[in-house]
């Protein structure tokens, strides 16, 4: 059996289509296909259901397909670590991040390319069940997630920081000039909030809830470049993580009070598979983050000035 064999067919498995996984794989559509009949017969089960086109995976097609794609994570590993002793580790850190973090996956990313200069790293924008997702299936090395609320399977956790938080709005909303604001008060000024298939939501809504508070946002936005917009037009008012008060900061036109009666906090950090050895971009990015101090970093950014 070869590694190339087992490609063949995850990517078969992804694409659901031989001509277009033989393209992905830069190979023709009968060499695809020849492959795949030599890992049926090395394995001695069919795998892929056939008619006149692709009809998905066997039974034992759908079992290969979770040992293949962590046969190809480890292969890809055990090159990228052999390298990484002649070079210094080169490849991606491909890392799935909430949208409540953004604000603050730039200390992490930082550190992480500090010491390894030559490596890239790739952010994706996921929720945290899709990181959760990405962990399981090998398409993520790392996620930057809450560690409380809804806590992921199979990981091991680093507790990064504390999330607290703010209320953002332009500078003449009717809140701002004040360094707090209780959430009875945010709640009775129109909002922009993310929408609710998003953690950082259903956290707000619970938080709300024990407070007897209803939270109706004139406005949601499964992004928060969306909400952010909305800001800007006057009028409305978000709650929004404490870290991006470091993102805006500098911006004069918006106010940024915490929210308190009473204040929050919920812990965020970062989330690998629970495996051993991990991937050597997993295992990079967990010794960077072991050394600590990101938390009073992030702190530090993040109070208001003057």
């Amino acid at each position: 059996m070869l590694v190339r064999h087992l490609s063949f067919f995850v990517t078969l498995a992804r694409e659901r289509h031989f001509a277009r996984a033989a393209e992905a794989c830069n190979v023709t559509q009968s060499t695809l296909s020849a492959a795949l009949r030599k890992l049926e017969e090395d394995l001695g089960v069919p795998l892929v259901a056939r008619n006149r086109r692709y009809a998905g995976l066997t039974v034992e097609g759908e079992h290969l397909l979770a040992w293949a794609r962590q046969i190809l994570t480890d292969y890809e590993g055990l090159r990228d670590d052999l390298s990484g002793l002649r070079t210094g580790l080169r490849g991606t850190l491909r890392l799935g991040v909430v949208p409540a973090a953004m604000g603050a996956v730039g200390f992490l990313t930082t550190r992480f390319r500090e010491a390894h200069p030559e490596a890239f790293v790739e952010i994706r924008s996921l929720s945290s069940r899709e990181i959760q997702k990405g962990l399981d299936d090998f398409d993520l090395e790392a996620g930057l997630t809450y560690l409380e609320n809804e806590p992921l399977d199979r990981v091991r956790r680093v507790p990064l920081y504390h999330e607290r938080y703010i209320l953002a709005m332009r500078a003449d909303h009717p809140l701002a000039g004040r360094p707090r604001v209780s959430w009875h008060e945010a709640a009775a000024h129109p909002l922009c909030l993310l929408s609710d298939e998003m953690q950082n939501r259903r956290i707000l809504d619970r938080l709300a809830a024990s407070l007897s508070v209803v939270l109706r946002p004139a406005i949601v936005s499964n992004s928060f470049l969306g909400v952010c917009a909305h800001l800007r037009q006057g009028g409305y008012a978000s709650i929004v993580p404490h870290t991006f008060r470091h993102l805006f900061g500098g911006t004069q036109d918006l106010a940024m009070p915490d929210l308190v009666d009473p204040p929050h906090a919920q812990a965020v950090g970062l989330v690998l598979s629970d495996r051993d050895p991990l991937p050597p971009m997993a295992s990079a990015l967990y010794r960077a983050v072991l050394k600590g101090g990101l938390e009073s970093a992030i702190a530090d950014a993040v109070r208001p000035r003057g």
